[in-house]
């Protein structure tokens, strides 16, 4: 990474991935698992990840069925949707090439045809991060995310503020608060964020609903949401207003399709998270983006932004705040295997 990535409670580095190759006589498919080699994220890691691919989930695309027949046939796995999302994003590259059609032109729901992006700014100094916010808005980013953590989120939005009192300006919590904080994040009301990101634990619904009430910030889910189940849950209980949505964690980009729908239908926000991808997942995050089902700017921005050097030579470029899917096939990325070859400690085949 060009520089570590600081959160609540995380300090990341580097990373290290899979990327999956789908090859058969006329097609080569390409997705990317986004767990990390850790389980402070999430109970999916990189070595989860790889045991259910490989004995649980892999003999299930040997047909290479449809990418929902796919999620259909392992639905009796519980959970691990990460993983599951790796190989059902393979299938849709796979789908889009073999119909010779860029991926966001078949997704259900029409598309836009772009992306407003916004960047995602992790903890730091404040001095830096207002010059990382001041660079940001230089390079006309739509919005800017920046992490808070518990004594530090009056500072640091309060410093932004001041200098910059009209920019979409939001907060990620990363659970780094609970119910007892109240009156603490009332205080972040006078900041006039466009939302609050997952202030409380993930499964902490009927708190962030009451959070909710007692405060005039919208509130926004990420880990909360898992799955279409999880949302009606949430809605129920009045728990959000906005949804960030990341392919990669949900299962793949049938089941976001879905989750989006049903937030859209209920007047809750959405905007396409990321989870620090490659070039790989990242092409599949702005497909998703680019959807008409997609309102709110997301984490898509352009090579550059995370990694000294990316694994695909056609990078994605960022022109007033917007990015444009690739039109290629598929996600449309021209894979740079000289270096990937250099950069990979671990591969395997398996024949399906």
């Amino acid at each position: 990474m060009i520089e570590p990535f600081v959160y609540s409670e995380e300090i990341e580095i580097s990373r290290n991935c899979y990327i999956f190759k789908l090859e058969t006589e006329d097609v080569t498919a390409y997705s990317e698992c986004v767990t990390n080699d850790n389980p402070f994220y999430s109970y999916e890691y990189n070595g989860t990840a790889i045991n259910v691919i490989m004995n649980y989930l892999a003999k299930f695309i040997a047909d290479i069925p449809q990418p929902h027949e796919f999620l259909q046939k392992i639905d009796n796995i519980k959970g691990h949707e990460m993983a599951k999302g790796a190989l059902e994003m393979l299938l849709w590259d796979y789908k889009a090439k073999s119909e010779k059609k860029p991926l966001y032109r078949i997704l259900e729901g029409g598309t836009k045809g772009y992306a407003e992006t916004g960047i995602s700014i992790g903890l730091d100094s404040t001095d830096r991060m207002m010059r990382k916010v001041e660079n940001a808005i230089n390079s006309n980013y739509k919005r800017i995310k920046v992490k808070i953590s518990k004594g530090r989120e009056i500072d640091i939005l309060s410093s932004i503020r001041d200098r910059f009192p009209t920019i979409n300006l939001t907060a990620d919590a990363n659970s780094n608060y609970r119910i007892t904080d109240i009156e603490l994040l009332k205080k972040i009301d006078k900041f006039n964020l466009t939302y609050l990101e997952q202030p409380l634990n993930s499964d902490d619904l009927i708190d962030h609903a009451k959070l909710r009430r007692e405060i005039s910030t919208p509130i926004c889910l990420d880990e909360s949401i898992v799955s279409l189940d999880k949302l009606r849950k949430a809605i129920q209980v009045e728990a959000l207003d906005v949804l960030n949505i990341k392919p990669g964690r949900v299962g793949g980009i049938h089941n976001s399709l879905e989750i989006a729908k049903m937030a859209r239908k209920n007047g809750i926000h959405v905007w396409v998270g990321g989870m620090e991808e490659t070039s790989v997942g990242k092409n599949f995050n702005i497909a998703l983006a680019s959807s008409n089902l997609i309102d709110y700017p997301g984490d898509t921005g352009p090579t550059g932004e995370l990694f000294k050097r990316e694994i695909a030579t056609n990078p994605i470029e960022m022109k007033d705040g917007i990015v444009k899917p690739l039109n290629e096939f598929g996600i449309g990325v021209k894979m740079d295997f000289e270096y990937l070859d250099s950069v990979t400690v671990l591969s395997g085949l398996m024949r399906l």
